[in-house]
């Protein structure tokens, strides 16, 4: 990412990635921030997004954030087709496939890819499930297997170009009574084995540098 670029977060939730990428944008570049629904069932999500706005208006240097929508389903437009340099996305995975599977999963990445430049990137940090730990229950955790995370961004048309460990953590062994959330910085155990928890940090993730293959 560059101050030049063309960026769309999505599920920007409280706004963390923005305070960092909004005012970088701000002169030369473009930032979307691909949010709940506006019309939404879900008080959650309509709490939530009332928040972002709330904050962007609290501060002139959100004053060109360009909030769009974004939910897995198909044909959401996050950005004007074929305009963006990167889209990114921080623990999101789990969420979208709860709510709509694997289908609701490619419908996403489809519509990060119809977003984006050709020869553009999409990068993706997610709570990592080990792939021995793919039992029956392991969607209820918080955390999302690397191998599934690629393989439904390839049906989408995305190549892997890169991974890194840079947000890797090998003392979590993600597995914990109350999945991911047990870990800070939310510790959803509150003082039960807080010092253990604590101990760990935070979650081990996965981060994926996918590119929409370049026009021929």
């Amino acid at each position: 990412v560059t101050p030049q670029s063309t960026v769309v977060e999505i599920s920007p939730g409280g706004g963390w990635y923005t305070e960092i990428l909004a005012p970088l944008l701000a002169k030369e570049g473009k930032y979307y921030a691909a949010h709940f629904p506006a019309i939404s069932t879900s008080e959650y999500a309509t709490r939530n997004l009332k928040a972002f706005k709330d904050k962007l208006a609290s501060n002139e240097a959100y004053s060109k954030v360009v909030v769009t929508e974004f939910s897995p389903l198909p044909g959401q437009q996050v950005a004007p087709a074929n305009s963006a340099d990167v889209v990114l996305t921080f623990r999101n995975l789990h969420n979208w496939y709860m709510q709509k599977g694997e289908q609701g999963m490619i419908d996403a990445f489809a519509s990060f890819y119809a977003a984006l430049k050709p020869g553009g990137v999409l990068g993706v940090v997610e709570h990592r499930l080990p792939e021995d730990k793919k039992t029956a229950d392991w969607l209820k955790s918080g955390y999302f297997p690397q191998s599934l995370a690629v393989e439904l961004a390839q049906k989408a048309g995305f190549v892997l170009e890169e991974s890194s460990e840079i947000n890797a953590n090998p003392k979590d062994t993600a597995d914990h009574p109350g999945g991911v959330w047990t870990l800070p910085p939310t510790l959803s155990q509150k003082e039960q084995d807080k010092a253990k928890y604590l101990a760990i940090g935070e979650s081990d993730r996965m981060t994926l540098k996918f590119r929409k293959p370049a026009a021929k």
